[in-house]
């Protein structure tokens, strides 16, 4: 690639002169958040379509409200999907189904407004169309990916706490061991950093949903002595300050409660607010759209540069032009923490062209549903992460 699209940072900003003390706090949304259910549902299309037709070019939007679910965007495959039915397995898988409820798998009214892809975009998407011959970017746009040393998975520590802890909500909710959970829940996570080091777990706020007949204190009990203890680890003290559901209760939830659209938690699916976010949302969307490729691409380099200790803490910006393969530009910071020539020298191995993301991580493929929710970022199961 042409060595004038990169760009390294070094300026003095990025390296503080004198160590401070700070608290930052970072959110994570269970799968049965309304606005998780539609980018669950969003995903499951998408796999759905790419299960049967790799090169479907599928951008789905969800709105989720009462008893009701509208399918939006465009589609363009071959594939047959049957919409309805995945729509009803994927909020089924959550946990919506209780009958008396009004948003629950069995009885939502589904609505769809869904067209083909715009040829304006798609003779600048294919390859075969492309005046260049070459697979272009989906859209225009700016992604980044980051990488840091503060947990064995690359994260920073608040998002991997904060996403911990609404897992282990969802697993102890599933596994029945405490039967008042219900899907909808959050959870905040706050650190005491010196400089960049993470010191401690200051506060955990959590508000999730559940049966009428639980006292508040049980719940308090539980996220106290059960589920914080498991889902922190090492980072449980015994000094952190609790929130459970602060309101004082919290029975109605999900879509029944709340309207949910697809693409509004963008901070909790990357690094809970720890690094940039470009703004474009991932869940619904087909590798060819570079607001999801590039993003994961990025995460992986940006590992690769932390594990490979080039760096300890790197960002990675790439910009694209619609229709084109070549990114506009590649920018990287280190925040001073690695030799500027080195990190840039690594960086110009890897290819951030669209069609060269998709092979190197092998994008054509019904993941997409793994990566919905609890973070698309950390999970060692997924391509961008091995």
């Amino acid at each position: 690639m042409a060595s004038s699209i990169f760009e390294t940072q070094t300026d003095s900003a990025s390296t503080p002169h004198s160590v401070r003390s700070f608290i930052f706090s970072s959110e994570s949304v269970s799968e049965g958040h309304p606005d998780k259910v539609c980018d669950y549902i969003a995903d499951s299309i998408l796999d759905a379509y790419i299960a049967q037709d790799p090169r479907a070019r599928v951008a789905c939007e969800v709105l989720c409200k009462e008893d009701t679910v509208v399918l939006g965007g465009e589609i363009s495959s071959l594939a047959h999907v049957h919409h309805e039915e995945v729509v009803r397995d994927a909020i089924r898988q959550i946990g919506y189904t209780d009958p008396a409820a009004a948003f629950n798998a069995d009885q939502v009214q589904i609505v769809k407004i869904i067209s083909s892809q715009s040829p304006d975009i798609a003779q600048g998407v294919n390859s075969e169309s492309n005046a260049n011959h070459e697979q272009g970017a989906g859209d225009q746009g700016i992604m980044f990916g980051y990488a840091c040393t503060e947990t064995p998975e690359l994260m920073p520590l608040p998002i991997s706490l904060a996403h911990r802890l609404t897992r282990g909500l969802s697993v102890d909710r599933k596994a029945g061991r405490f039967p008042w959970l219900r899907p909808d829940a959050k959870s905040q996570v706050s650190v005491l950093y010196e400089g960049t080091t993470p010191i401690a777990v200051s506060d955990v706020l959590i508000s999730t949903q559940h049966a009428a007949n639980v006292e508040r204190e049980e719940i308090a009990d539980y996220v106290r002595n059960v589920l914080a203890p498991c889902a922190l680890g090492d980072w449980f003290n015994s000094e952190i300050r609790f929130h459970v559901n602060p309101t004082g209760s919290f029975i109605l939830g999900g879509p029944a409660a709340d309207c949910g659209v697809t693409g509004r938690k963008i901070i909790a699916d990357t690094y809970g607010g720890a690094a940039h976010h470009g703004g474009g949302a991932f869940s619904g969307k087909d590798p060819s759209k570079v607001d999801r490729s590039a993003a994961y691409f990025c995460r992986y380099v940006a590992r690769k540069i932390v594990e490979e200790s080039v760096a300890s803490r790197v960002e990675i910006q790439v910009a694209y032009a619609i229709g084109i393969a070549q990114p506009i530009s590649i920018k990287v910071d280190a925040f001073g923490t690695g030799e500027e020539k080195a990190v840039l020298a690594f960086l110009r191995k890897f290819d951030f062209r669209p069609a060269a993301i998709i092979e190197q991580l092998s994008l054509l493929q019904p993941i997409y549903r793994r990566t919905t929710n609890y973070g698309h970022f950390g999970k060692p199961d997924l391509p961008w992460e091995a």
